[in-house]
């Protein structure tokens, strides 16, 4: 009879009931005695060429209803493997396809050929991309006068890191550990900036940035404020989850007027958030918070910008009890120091974003050892068709 796939694990895999790991299935197919898979109801064909062996994306075969269900089920299964319960979990928001705006790609040149593209799953060799539904068309349409600038680089071997973000003002590339040197390079690049049209071009051979075109500052808007955007500043990947992120952050803050912003970046949900309120926005980068404290300051908005190492000088407790709630969106490690002193705080509201719902249901544990409850969360699937998984969560503070 074959056995039915009943969900699908944090790594991508199916799973029967028995237990049994299927890759590159979908709930509702069933793996047959013979090893076969017959698909199911979920089941869907793969739109690109390069799937299961590109690594930018994993589950392409799942349909909308599936993948929701595995992004909102994450969420579900980081807070009980922490004894936790939420008084809510609301649907998973998902990013549709064509929409990253940040990518980062690999180019590497293997005998005599060169390959632009992602890493393959698990290795760390790259795919020749020739398709991809996860980036904007716009980052796309680069890769093949990226493939043709590249192609004819000399050196016997080239290895190199391109990262891509869609600004303001177009396509920003930022380029790492590619060497060059001497006029005819230079000018490359600088024809391959210009007859493309980009916003920046910046190179980095292991002393940081440096834009070699840049015909007008770079930004990044939110709610209509320009913000300079440093090369290589963190962004959310897609528009699309943003707004789902920032949208259920205003929701988990209404009310709330005095806001402490911790690990703010450039100023994502900050500058989203101004309207009435007065807010502390706490980084440790400094190119991304004094990109920040500029167009606050030529705003005249209520954002007080501090440079602040949050893992090595958290805000203590004292601190935070001046404010009606706290908003953090930590890296993927999470944040245990400043959650440390949460959890001492007497702070009404805590909205905790994360992009990784393990740390985060550590630090979930610790707060509601400390007397918070989880409200609400949100799951958000801003990197299509892959496990990565995203959340905003409201923590309140029970009166005891």
């Amino acid at each position: 009879m074959g056995e039915e796939i009943v969900r699908i694990a944090a790594r991508g895999d199916g799973i029967t009931e028995s237990g049994k790991h299927v890759p590159m299935s979908a709930p509702g197919d069933v793996l047959q005695e013979d090893g076969g898979l017959a698909w199911g109801a979920h089941h869907v064909m793969p739109p690109c060429q390069h799937f299961e062996l590109c690594g930018g994306c994993n589950l392409q075969q799942l349909d909308d209803v599936s993948y929701a269900e595995f992004v909102r089920d994450r969420v579900a299964n980081s807070i009980d493997s922490q004894g936790l319960q939420a008084d809510e979990i609301a649907a998973a928001v998902l990013s549709p396809p064509q929409s990253r705006r940040r990518v980062g790609l690999r180019a590497i040149r293997m005998g005599r050929k060169l390959h632009i593209g992602f890493h393959t799953g698990g290795s760390h060799r790259v795919i020749d991309m020739q398709q991809c539904e996860v980036m904007r068309p716009e980052l796309f349409a680069l890769v093949a006068p990226l493939r043709q600038l590249l192609d004819g680089w000399p050196g016997k071997s080239l290895s190199c890191v391109v990262d891509m973000t869609l600004v303001d003002q177009g396509a920003d590339i930022h380029i790492k550990n590619l060497n060059f040197d001497g006029l005819e390079q230079t000018q490359a690049l600088l024809d391959f900036a210009r007859e493309n049209g980009l916003a920046r071009l910046s190179m980095d051979q292991g002393y940081g940035p440096e834009a070699i075109w840049e015909p007008e500052p770079a930004t990044m808007s939110f709610s209509g404020h320009a913000v300079g955007f440093p090369a290589g500043a963190f962004l959310q990947p897609t528009r699309e989850g943003e707004d789902a992120l920032v949208a259920a952050a205003k929701e988990a803050l209404h009310g709330s007027k005095v806001i402490a912003d911790l690990f703010c970046g450039i100023g994502t949900f900050a500058l989203h958030l101004t309207g009435g309120r007065k807010i502390y926005a706490g980084e440790a980068s400094r190119d991304a918070l004094m990109a920040l404290k500029m167009a606050a300051n030529m705003r005249q908005l209520p954002i007080f910008a501090d440079h602040r190492d949050l893992y090595r000088k958290p805000l203590m407790a004292e601190e935070l009890n001046r404010f009606e709630a706290v908003l953090l969106d930590p890296p993927r490690s999470g944040a245990k120091e400043q959650v440390g002193e949460l959890a001492l705080s007497t702070v009404p509201k805590i909205c905790y974003i994360s992009c990784n719902p393990v740390s985060w249901a550590r630090d979930a544990k610790k707060l509601c050892q400390a007397g918070y409850r989880i409200r609400k969360i949100w799951p958000v699937g801003q990197f299509r068709w892959s496990t990565h998984v995203e959340l905003v969560s409201l923590f309140e503070k029970v009166e005891s």
